[in-house]
């Protein structure tokens, strides 16, 4: 489906729909303004949801946000479809869908029992833009129900279910190795809430901006282990920016106009004006985030913002922020790698109050790496009994190589399994158990394989009559039963290793499970009293910490300034700074022209030009002027060379500014500019082509408000220019990949 445009449509506009559909391709399409229909439950909006019932069970009521409210401009069915520069803006839910059938439905229902689509390798997705959407730009997540409505399931055939996690891999076979999904090139801004939200992994990001959207980019993991294998997802080298000097206007679809934060001027926003406006919104893990660039997230007095934030779900509606005292927001903890957080270059940082992490030497002024031996200040850890999980889980952030004791604020429970998760080949843990003092115990260690549901290498652990005796003999599988204090001590220890991200090893996950007997059934099982003082150790790094780096970090961020919708193309960064008198009377001082981050200053009063070769980007000629005279005028006219973008700003107010208007209509204006009365100039034209380029612009000043700093980036090396064109087509490239020639 090749340059082809949907707009003003009922439903789904482009349309995979029976999720067995692959292999094609949509390349240079538009959609725009993609509004609810009747036919499918996800096409439906929040009043045709709940009114709509004719093939639901009986009297059930649908739940609108949890089986509609999911209309897309691009709905795709399966992943191995190829997504190359399209566009997709107006959507009333989103831009662009992936959604995972487990069968074929539709006009296919049963011909493929097992699609296999959440495991199948994504297609091309390159270069797609995505904006003014309600509520995600682009949405990778959830499946639909292929079975009837019954009483078992009342829901509609179709409607929206989350019953899928995107874990591709290859040949759609989880038994072989995973295969990264990339999202190469997305562009997404203006979207109401998400700019783009993607459950699962393994899932790459690159050279992809996001602006103005109320979240730029959530990141979701296949979920909590044991459920999640340990997918990853990473982001690189893109750019958020919190908001643009795209204001948008007040009117139309725009529910919300207020005060920005990055300028104080009135501009459009998402979702209302106390919510919390995020660049990068981690939910769960793990996630990676390499050289990209962050701009302008500022706070008002009436809402909050944040570069990088975390994602809180609560169950039930209410404020945006609660006590954070949650499991996982007791172990939230991430890596700085190059210091470009902290200052401290690859240390981990935890919250302030997990003593289990804590590092004797972390700095008071900064969120600190932590460690193990802090008995006074214990973590509490409620468990996360999720997901219909058939045993309580809890899952702490340890650090390796210590020390840690566990209770209980009820009686032990009879059998517990320790899980190596994110454990390297050769990581170990001393761990202490609270039992009655009159246990006995069965102690073994295997390997789970949960894919097939069986267990490998199964030893059991024999017991030891010191903790002595057990720290000389750390690779053996021994345990120590202190019956005094009632501690049972054994190390925890990873003899295997593991494939990148996986939270398990390469043969299965590595487990120790503990069965306990014991007549005291109903004993509380907190043994801190006495196991403290005798167990506490001195604090002692096992990694010193390093020096808080005072250089500037370099090679941070991004490393292209632009991202665009045809990055084949070079860009020139300009900016002009023009300055009326009025703005020198109140102060500034600064009037200038750079290019590519090479500053021009002008000081003196009146016209000042910049020229720039439009297929190099390099700077050939600056002229100023103090007034518009013949010298002026001739050089308009002639001075100027070929082939050239021309910029121009204004000091003070310079004699026959008014008079400059039509020796500007040859450098790109339609028309002569009225510029009676005003007071400063910025000027973006181009000198030598036959037909004005898009980009050529001017703006006036007057009044009390001055034009401020102008900024633009124009492309170089376009053919329309006169230029010879160099650069590739990767676009084209694709294509032809997917297609074959054309």
């Amino acid at each position: 489906v090749k340059d082809t445009v949907g707009y003003d449509t009922l439903g789904h506009c482009f349309f995979l729909e029976d999720g067995i559909e692959q292999r094609n391709t949509f390349f240079h399409n538009l959609g725009l303004v993609t509004r609810p229909g009747t036919l499918l439950p996800t096409d439906r909006n929040e009043t045709m949801c709940t009114s709509i019932r004719d093939k639901v069970y009986k009297n059930y009521t649908p739940s609108p946000s949890m089986e509609c409210k999911a209309v897309s401009t691009f709905w795709i069915a399966n992943p191995n479809n190829n997504l190359i520069s399209n566009a997709a803006a107006g959507s009333q839910d989103a831009g662009i869908w992936y959604v995972f059938h487990s069968s074929s439905t539709g006009d296919s229902h049963g011909l493929v029992p097992e699609t296999r689509a959440e495991l199948t390798p994504l297609g091309i997705f390159y270069n797609n833009r995505v904006h003014s959407n309600f509520k995600a730009g682009l949405f990778i997540d959830k499946g639909v129900k292929t079975t009837n409505a019954s009483a078992a399931d009342p829901r509609e055939y179709l409607c929206l279910d989350n019953n899928a996690r995107f874990r591709p891999h290859e040949n759609a076979d989880p038994n072989r190795p995973r295969v990264a999904a990339l999202i190469d090139t997305l562009i997404a801004f203006k979207n109401n809430d998400l700019g783009a939200w993607i459950r699962g992994g393994d899932i790459t990001i690159q050279n992809s901006g996001f602006a103005d959207n109320g979240v730029g980019l959530s990141f979701a993991s296949d979920g909590s282990y044991p459920k999640d294998e340990g997918s990853s997802q990473e982001v690189t080298q893109s750019l958020f920016v919190g908001e643009s000097w795209n204001r948008g206007s007040n009117g139309g679809q725009n529910k919300y106009w207020g005060q920005g934060g990055a300028d104080g001027k009135m501009r459009t926003l998402p979702r209302n004006r106390t919510f919390p406006i995020r660049g990068f919104q981690i939910y769960d893990g793990p996630v990676r985030l390499t050289q990209s660039t962050f701009r302008n997230y500022v706070p008002t007095s009436e809402r909050f913002t944040s570069a990088v934030g975390l994602r809180a779900f609560f169950g039930r509606p209410g404020q945006w922020f609660e006590e954070n005292d949650l499991d996982g927001d007791k172990n939230s903890i991430f890596h700085d790698v190059d210091g470009s957080v902290t200052g401290y270059r690859d240390v981990y940082v935890g919250r302030a109050d997990n003593y289990l992490i804590r590092h004797p030497d972390s700095p008071s002024l900064s969120l600190s790496i932590s460690r193990d031996e802090y008995p006074e200040a214990p973590l509490v850890l409620r468990g996360i009994n999720s997901q219909g999980a058939l045993s309580q889980q809890y899952q702490p952030i340890l650090m390796m190589s210590k020390s840690y004791t566990l209770h209980w604020d009820g009686p032990a429970p009879r059998e517990i399994v320790l899980s190596l998760i994110n454990f390297n080949q050769g990581d170990w843990v001393l761990v202490g158990l609270c039992y009655p003092p009159d246990t006995t115990f069965q102690v073994m260690a295997d390997i789970s394989d949960r894919q097939s549901n069986t267990f490998d290498d199964i030893t059991d652990y024999g017991p030891l009559y010191s903790l002595a005796e057990l720290e000389k003999k750390p690779l053996e599988r021994k345990y120590f039963f202190d019956r005094i204090v009632g501690l049972l001590w054994l190390y925890l220890r990873a003899r295997q290793g593991r494939d990148g991200h996986s939270y398990c090893s390469v043969k299965g996950c590595e487990r120790v499970k503990v069965m306990a007997t014991t007549s005291s059934s109903k004993l509380i099982c907190n043994c801190t009293a006495k196991a403290y003082p005798k167990y506490t150790k001195t604090p002692s790094a096992v990694v010193p910490m390093p020096t808080l780096s005072t250089q500037p970090c370099r090679d941070c961020g991004a490393s292209q300034l632009v991202f665009s919708s045809d990055p084949w193309n070079a860009y020139l960064q300009t900016q002009i700074k023009s300055l009326s008198s009025k703005e020198q009377h109140s102060g500034d001082t600064q009037s200038f022209i750079t290019v590519n981050s090479e500053t021009f200053s002008f000081t003196q009063q009146g016209f000042f030009l910049v020229s720039v070769d439009a297929c190099s980007g390099k700077v050939t000629k600056k002229s100023s002027f103090s007034k518009m005279d013949s010298k002026m005028e001739q050089y308009l006219k002639t001075g100027i060379p070929k082939r050239s973008i021309v910029l121009l700003g204004t000091r003070g107010q310079p004699d026959g500014l008014a008079g400059v208007a039509p020796y500007l209509v040859p450098l790109g204006m339609a028309k002569a500019a009225d510029l009676q009365s005003k007071e400063s100039l910025v000027f973006w034209g181009f000198q030598g082509g036959s037909a004005p380029p898009p980009w050529a612009s001017i703006l006036a000043g007057q009044g009390e408000e001055g034009l401020g700093l102008q900024e633009r980036y124009l492309p170089l090396g376009l053919e329309a220019y006169g230029c010879t064109q160099t650069s590739t087509r990767r676009d084209m490239e694709l294509l032809r990949t997917a297609t074959g020639p054309q």
